[in-house]
């Protein structure tokens, strides 16, 4: 990658996961990376160029207030963020919505769906001024299929999150700025962990869950790199006119299915 391609990213829930295989991906294709998330970034294993292209920053991102502070220390330290991920995610409760915990039913959707608006709400104004960004954000199958019980509050959560997306999509079409959301396919990631262990709790009124959690299981799930190459292709000049897109990764274990 040529140094006039280069560009500041910004991965949030970077520290594992797919957030970290993405961060990953950046760094190894040549861009800067500012890795976002509760932890800091494990860096073993990296190279000394990749070493010096990432940055770790800790921090909430389910608060405006947060963002709003670290987009002026970004911007003062490193400049204009051009790709933003939005890879922080939680599934929060897995019960029929009469017996979930508030709380917790509220904060997987500010996770999910309202900290993608806050990191596009203080980084989108810098990527039209400069007319060149890229907002990706992960969403899910779940959020296309028709709902079934147990999972209220992620489900709600990604289908909002297709909504916003769309709509900045819709406020920034032709300015050389887009934005679009990805499925980064069945991953065996800690959230699949999380399912699996709350699925295998409600024992049987979980068993519609199970059949998913044995195929991804059984199968091995999709490899995590699909949703990196997916990235990079999203922030490469030939989707230069993707915009309020539902993406899918390469060869997906589960088939696309219609989005919008």
């Amino acid at each position: 990658m040529t140094a006039q391609t280069q560009r500041l990213a910004l991965v949030t829930g970077a520290s594992r996961g797919i957030g970290r295989q993405i961060a990953l991906g950046l760094l190894d294709a040549g861009h800067t990376v500012i890795a976002v998330s509760r932890t800091c970034f494990d860096t073993n294993g990296l190279s000394s160029t990749q070493k010096s292209s990432i940055i770790s920053l800790n921090g909430d991102v389910s608060d405006h207030l947060f963002i709003d502070k670290l987009q002026r220390q970004i911007t003062k330290d490193h400049g204009t963020v051009q790709i933003l991920v939005n890879a922080a995610g939680v599934f929060g409760p897995f019960d029929l919505v009469q017996n979930t915990d508030p709380d917790e039913w509220a904060h997987t959707i500010i996770i999910d769906a309202i900290a993608p608006y806050y990191t596009a709400r203080y980084f989108l104004p810098a990527m039209l001024e400069s007319k060149w960004g890229r907002i990706i954000n992960l969403g899910s199958a779940a959020s296309l299929h028709t709902p079934g019980p147990l999972y209220s509050a992620y489900g709600t959560a990604k289908v909002a999150l297709n909504q916003l997306t769309r709509q900045i999509a819709a406020e920034i079409a032709g300015s050389g700025v887009t934005a679009n959301v990805i499925h980064p396919g069945e991953v065996q990631s800690d959230m699949w962990v999380d399912i699996q262990a709350k699925t295998a709790a409600l024992g049987e009124a979980g068993n519609n869950q199970q059949v998913w959690v044995d195929w991804v299981d059984k199968t091995g799930g999709d490899d995590p790199k699909k949703a990196s190459d997916l990235v990079l292709k999203l922030v490469s000049p030939e989707s230069d006119l993707v915009n309020g897109s539902f993406c899918w990764i390469e060869n997906p274990l589960q088939a696309p299915i219609p989005s919008w």
